[in-house]
This record gives structure tokens, C-alpha cells and sequence, in this order.
């Protein structure tokens, strides 16, 4: 009888992290944050403000769309495989020419500071820490040059609002580029806001209070239209708002949000009209893709387009030559009963064929999610909502945490369906749901 030596089985990120938490668990430590997307998202709206919750948390209209994005992955069941033998896992892939440690990304936010203040610098460290690339939103409340510093050599991408002032889209780019950005995304499907009725419902909308503009006050163009702006005007006194309670709330949050000293803001007519012109100009209503074929002459950065839901939209990006598409309805936040991101995956992949670069998000709560995505066509996926109730339950720490356990259960899924690297997980591994 032949002897046989035990040898160690790498463990993983799933086993590693389900080791720190019963680990801690032995010694009366629980997780900053739940482990469950339920339990994180009622932990999340305790912890944050009315206003908080219903950006980040709302959809468009009755909220259908956010409703669809869920019941979509639920018509979908995993088929996991026995007695494969596969011990290791390689979650690493390349997307647009970045390299992943696992197929992740962090979807860009804006006003992220309803949840926590310094909300982007929080997001980009925990993004460091856990080597997932951050998608630089371009509605922050940092500017891109201190999450970048924030982030060391980490990999981050820049979403881009196209706005009406394209001499602003130009500075964008550029700073996109010095920043050390490894592509851009730029968002195709808010030309204007969707219609949110939990914002809508207190009156609240964060950029109007100067929040979540960062990357527009930090920009010299936009400053330069801004003075534009107080130049021209003519009457000051006739734009004075009514004074009421709120407006002097708005008016402390402006300068509290604006860069430079509280007291020599509040002096200031630059606040208000920084806020006046980022409504005016920060998204441009006719954008076409007459708008988007300049973008190969105007940077250097892999392009990515964000938004396509139809087949023959996604044909039209690969003519165009960008490097990637994600497929996504916004969170269910522009139209309300528009078809679930993953619903819209199959027939996307089908009509680009196996080659072109796809991402998907809207829906994604968990690792399980991850890999049903992937089984059906997507090359990788960006995280949303569960990040950002992460930072408002634990801050940074909250946001690792997230990441940790999307990762952990991704990778466990793998190692119990017998899949072994991202290249092996394909439509196998998933049916329609019977149960469904």
C-alpha cells in the first residue's frame, strides 16, 4: 500500500475570509458590516440621513427597473459539478487592458458624501486595500488628484459626464490622464435626470447644495465659466433667492462644499454659482454618437461606454472601436420599468459574438451574482449600493468589508461548482430556474 503525504490546500480568498470572521467570532469580535445584503441595507439606512438614503438608495418612478434587475438573476440557477478535484481557483482576469485580481470593480457614486464625508478618499483607500480598481465618479466630492494620491500606484478609472461645455470634457480627459487613470466611462444614459420620486419627495437634489461637484470646482474650465457666469451677470440683486430657513441651509452647505475657507466663501458670490453652473452644464441632452466618435482623437485612454441595453447600440460601440460596454440600466434610476441589465446580456453577447469587452452592473448583491453574470456573457461586473452602505455603516473599514465578503463568496462558488479560472465559467454551469 502506497504511503501518501498531506499536503496543504491553498485556501483562497472565500476560505481566508470566512477564516478572519469565525476566527474573530472566537474571540467575541462580529464583522463592522453584515454579511447578507438585507441585513446591510436595513443597517444602512439606520445609519444614514432621509436625504442619504433616498439618493442612493431610490430608483426612477415606482422603482420596476431596480425591481427587475433583482428578479432577473433569480430566473437564473446555478448547476454546480461533483467530485471535479479542483482545489485552486484563478480569479484574475484583464478588462480593457487592466489587469483584475478578480472580476470586480467599484461603480462610480456621486455625492457619496450623503453617506460619509470624505466619502471618495474612504472609497479609494478601501479600493486599494482590497486591489479592486475604482471608478473615479465624475459627480465625487473629492477631486480626482486626492483620491489618486489616496490610491498610491492602485488601479482607477474615470467616469465621464459629458457635459454641454465640451472645452470641459477636453480638461476632464487631461486630468483623467494625469491622474493615472487606466480608462474612461463615459455614461450614456443621464443626458438629464430620470424622474426619483424619494428625491423628489423632500425637495432634494445634492448637486443643487454644492455637494458632489468636487471634480467640477477642482477643474479650471469650470472655474473659468464660472467667473464667466458672475461676469455677466447684470443685476445680482434680482438673483438673489428668497430668504427663507432652507435657503440659508443650502447656501452654509455651498460654501461648506466649495474649496477655499468657510467664512471667505461665505462672502462669495463663487459657491452659488458654481452650483448654478454644474446644473446648467454638467450633461449635455444631444449627446450622439457623432459626439462619441471624437473621443479616440481627444485621449489616449481606453474607452469604455456605459449604458447599452440593446444589441444593436452594443453593435454600434464595437463599430466605433471602444474598448468595452457596460451593460447597465443605472441602478433602476433613469427609467422606471426598463429590462433588467442581465436580461439584457444574453441577447447583447449574441449580437458582438465572444470577442469585445463586456461589464455589467445593476443588481449585483453578492459573489453568487458575480458568477451567474459571468455565465452569461459578462467578462466582469461593478459593484454599486452595497459598497456605499458599507461606508455608511463602518466608513472605509465598511467598504473592505464589502468587497472581502463579494469576493469570498465569488470565489467560493467557484471552488463548489468546479469552476477554475474565469475563463471556465460559461453558460454550463447555469439553467433557467425551475423553481422560478
Amino acid at each position: 500500500m502506497t504511503e501518501t503525504t498531506a499536503s496543504a490546500v491553498p485556501a483562497g480568498p472565500g476560505r481566508e475570509r470566512q477564516s478572519v470572521v469565525y476566527r474573530d467570532g472566537a474571540l467575541g469580535r462580529r464583522p463592522a458590516v453584515p454579511t447578507a445584503f438585507d441585513d446591510l441595507e436595513r443597517a444602512a439606512r439606520r445609519a444614514g440621513s432621509k436625504r442619504a438614503w433616498a439618493y442612493v438608495a431610490g430608483g426612477a418612478g415606482e422603482g420596476r427597473t431596480m425591481r427587475n434587475n433583482r428578479r432577473a438573476f433569480d430566473r437564473w440557477a446555478i448547476v454546480p459539478r461533483m467530485a471535479h478535484g479542483v482545489t485552486e481557483r484563478d480569479l484574475r482576469t484583464t478588462v480593457a487592458g487592466t489587469s483584475l485580481s478578480s472580476p470586480l470593480l467599484l461603480a462610480p457614486i456621486g455625492a457619496g458624501a450623503l453617506m460619509a464625508s470624505d466619502s471618495d478618499l474612504a472609497i479609494a483607500r478601501a479600493a486599494a486595500a482590497t486591489g479592486v480598481p475604482y471608478i473615479f465618479s465624475n459627480q465625487g466630492c473629492n477631486p480626482m488628484e486626492d483620491c489618486a494620491a489616496a490610491m498610491g500606484s492602485a488601479s482607477r478609472w474615470f467616469q465621464l459626464y459629458w457635459s454641454s461645455d465640451e472645452q470641459l470634457v477636453d480638461s476632464l480627459l487631461h486630468r483623467a490622464e494625469t491622474v493615472g487613470a487606466e480608462a474612461v466611462v463615459v455614461t450614456l444614459d443621464t443626458t438629464m435626470l430620470g424622474w426619483r420620486p424619494r428625491d423628489l419627495n423632500l425637495g432634494s437634489l445634492p448637486f443643487a447644495r454644492g455637494e458632489g461637484i468636487a471634480q467640477y470646482t477642482s477643474d479650471p474650465r469650470f472655474r473659468a465659466v464660472v467667473g464667466q457666469r458672475i461676469d455677466a451677470a447684470r443685476d445680482m440683486a434680482a438673483q438673489r433667492p428668497e430668504v427663507t430657513l432652507g435657503a440659508i441651509r443650502t447656501l452654509i452647505s455651498m460654501t461648506r462644499n466649495h474649496p477655499g475657507k468657510f467664512f471667505d466663501n461665505l462672502r462669495s458670490p463663487v459657491p452659488r454659482a458654481a452650483a448654478e453652473t454644474f446644473l446648467d452644464i454638467y450633461s449635455n441632452p444631444g449627446l450622439s454618437w457623432e459626439h462619441l466618435a471624437t473621443l479616440r482623437e481627444r485621449t489616449r485612454l481606453p474607452i469604455v461606454l456605459k449604458g447599452i441595453l440593446h444589441p444593436d447600440d452594443a453593435r454600434r460601440a464595437v463599430d466605433l472601436g471602444v474598448d468595452a460596454i457596460v451593460v447597465s440600466n443605472h441602478g433602476g434610476r433613469q427609467i422606471d420599468g426598463s429590462i433588467a441589465s442581465l436580461d439584457a446580456l444574453p441577447d447583447i453577447r449574441a449580437a458582438i459574438g465572444p470577442d469585445p469587452t463586456v461589464l455589467l452592473d445593476s443588481g449585483i448583491r453578492s459573489g453568487s451574482d458575480v458568477f451567474v453574470t459571468l455565465a452569461l456573457g459578462a467578462d466582469a461586473v461593478l459593484l454599486g449600493r452595497p459598497y456605499m452602505y458599507g461606508l455608511a455603516i463602518a466608513g472605509q473599514r465598511g467598504v473592505e468589508e464589502v468587497i472581502r465578503n463579494v469576493i469570498a463568496e465569488f470565489d467560493l462558488t467557484m471552488a463548489l461548482t468546479g469552476a477554475r479560472s474565469i475563463a471556465d465559467i460559461d453558460e454550463g454551469f447555469v439553467r433557467p430556474n425551475p423553481s422560478f
